[in-house]
């Protein structure tokens, strides 16, 4: 072990606190019961019935959870045509409650220094042909410049491996870097006005830390709730070896004032249907416990990635049919919260995705660290967690949608006007957010194509601004004229107006 690895050591066996686990276990147990949920994946009909499905589905669109032991039954449908019922209420769902918009964002990897050897991970610690770098703040200062000011992001996922170099005190100060810049545009200034955060679990008290530093949403996947697992993917004497430490990560988040956490799984670990029950749990955990359930779930897939121990043969990689019934099935059994896709998938997979009730997606993503500044466009392997499969630019991407009639939104009101947790929760829940929050997406969406949209996106987004103008008229009759009066301003060059 050379000097840093054991400076790195001694940092990591500091940073778990006991103490915060133990206080949510429940007679000494996590909510992981692994008997149970097999067991209700045996008692679910091999066959599901018509009735019990759309029974199910039912309750979806009357924007309820749904029980594990509904969740069991909808993975066990294969019938063609229930499946395309499956996908018409997932999307009357994500209509119902998030209107015809789509969240846009960028991944912002910051550094890919790593303490943990996980087997599937290209930043895993024992990669010696990866290429590391920690970028400094100036240097954030420039992929910023690229991502508001040339691109024309307002949110970023910004990602943190576990290491010294990347403690609590650099999350800190990269935030409060990013919020600074601003770079003119246009008509206007582009700025970073949400920042998310993907990082290893902290304790209460460095989360209150970036809590204080103005986050969005703060991300942890557990990669795997299989407790074997787990610890086959992460070898005991690393950080992430500890499975409950990551586990109640959200618990110890919202402890510390963060209102919004985001959970998923790394799907391909272990058996996709185990994985899929077990992300229903921990949202209801966190409902339960916590008082409010996941703001967001993702669910990304294995791809390669450089000296990763899984191949090709691995006998848990999910198939496109079971990662389209993965999708379907999180919209319906959490009909609020929302749902990333990101660029790790295929142009093909993120276009249908667009109709089975995801709400968020990422474009013009680069993965490498300082790979948004450099004039380097191929991907490379040594310089990133893994390859992606969707390279389609932001203007892309937004034209792509506007053909299909949904609108970008750009809008971080709620963020910013306490809009967060159990108040967003709520909203969503009774369709009253996907309203209001349609007529700052039309907003920032006509400040994002004047600002940057290419000739060939303003010719589909503005037509399509004016057909949604008509539905405001017609739907939202009260707050008309001061929509109207915001639109014109914003026509005029002002910037960031929002309801």
């Amino acid at each position: 072990m050379n000097a840093e690895q054991q400076v790195s050591t001694a940092w990591g066996r500091q940073r778990i606190k006991r103490d915060q686990i133990d206080k949510y276990l429940a007679n000494g147990r996590d909510f992981i019961n692994e008997e149970l949920i097999h067991s209700q994946l045996a008692a679910a009909p091999g066959v599901p019935s018509p009735q019990q499905v759309r029974d199910i589905l039912a309750k979806s669109l009357a924007i309820q959870d749904l029980t594990p032991d509904e969740v069991a039954v909808l993975i066990n449908v294969n019938d063609p045509g229930l499946l395309e019922e499956m996908r018409a209420a997932a999307l009357a769902i994500k209509l119902k409650v998030y209107d015809n918009r789509i969240v846009t964002f960028a991944p912002f990897y910051l550094g890919n220094y790593c303490v943990n050897r996980c087997a599937y991970c290209g930043f895993n610690n024992d990669n010696c042909t990866a290429q590391r770098k920690v970028l400094s703040q100036e240097e954030i200062k420039r992929e910023v410049a690229v991502l508001a000011g040339d691109i024309g992001h307002k949110r970023l996922i910004v990602v943190y491996g576990e290491h010294p170099r990347n403690d609590v005190d650099y999350i800190v100060e990269s935030m409060q870097t990013i919020y600074s810049v601003r770079i003119p545009t246009r008509h206007g200034q582009g700025s970073i006005r949400r920042v998310n955060v993907n990082a290893p679990p902290f304790s209460i008290e460095d989360l209150k830390k970036i809590n204080d530093a103005g986050i969005g949403t703060y991300q942890v996947f557990q990669e795997t709730y299989h407790k074997e697992t787990y610890a086959r993917m992460h070898p005991q004497g690393t950080i992430k070896s500890d499975y409950q430490w990551r586990l109640y990560c959200m618990h110890r988040a919202m402890e510390a004032g963060i209102d919004d956490v985001g959970i998923g799984v790394l799907f391909g670990l272990y058996d996709w249907r185990f994985e899929l029950m077990s992300l229903i749990y921990h949202t209801q955990e966190l409902e339960k416990r916590m008082g409010v359930g996941a703001h967001t779930i993702s669910f990304p897939r294995l791809v390669p990635a450089l000296n990763s121990m899984i191949g090709p043969d691995w006998k848990y990689l999910v198939n496109d049919a079971d990662f389209r019934k993965i999708m379907l099935i999180i919209r319906l059994a959490a009909p609020y919260t929302g749902m990333i896709i990101t660029a790790r998938e295929k142009s093909e997979i993120r276009n249908e995705a667009l109709l089975m009730g995801v709400t968020q997606m990422d474009a013009s993503s680069r993965i490498a660290i300082g790979g948004y500044s450099d004039v380097v466009t191929a991907q490379a392997q040594d310089k990133q967690q893994f390859i992606l499969g969707d390279t389609r630019s932001l203007d892309e991407l937004i034209r792509d949608f506007a053909h299909r009639g949904f609108i970008t939104s750009f809008c971080t009101a709620g963020y910013r006007c306490g809009r967060t947790g159990k108040c967003i929760m709520d909203l969503l829940r009774s369709g009253a957010e996907g309203k209001f929050c349609k007529l700052n997406a039309i907003l920032t969406f006509q400040e994002w194509l004047d600002d940057f949209g290419s000739a060939e996106t303003r010719s589909i987004g503005l037509p399509l601004i004016e057909r949604e103008i008509e539905q405001v008229k017609a739907r939202n009759p009260k707050v008309l004229e001061l929509f109207m009066e915001y639109h014109s301003r914003i026509k005029n060059g002002e910037r960031d107006l929002f309801l």
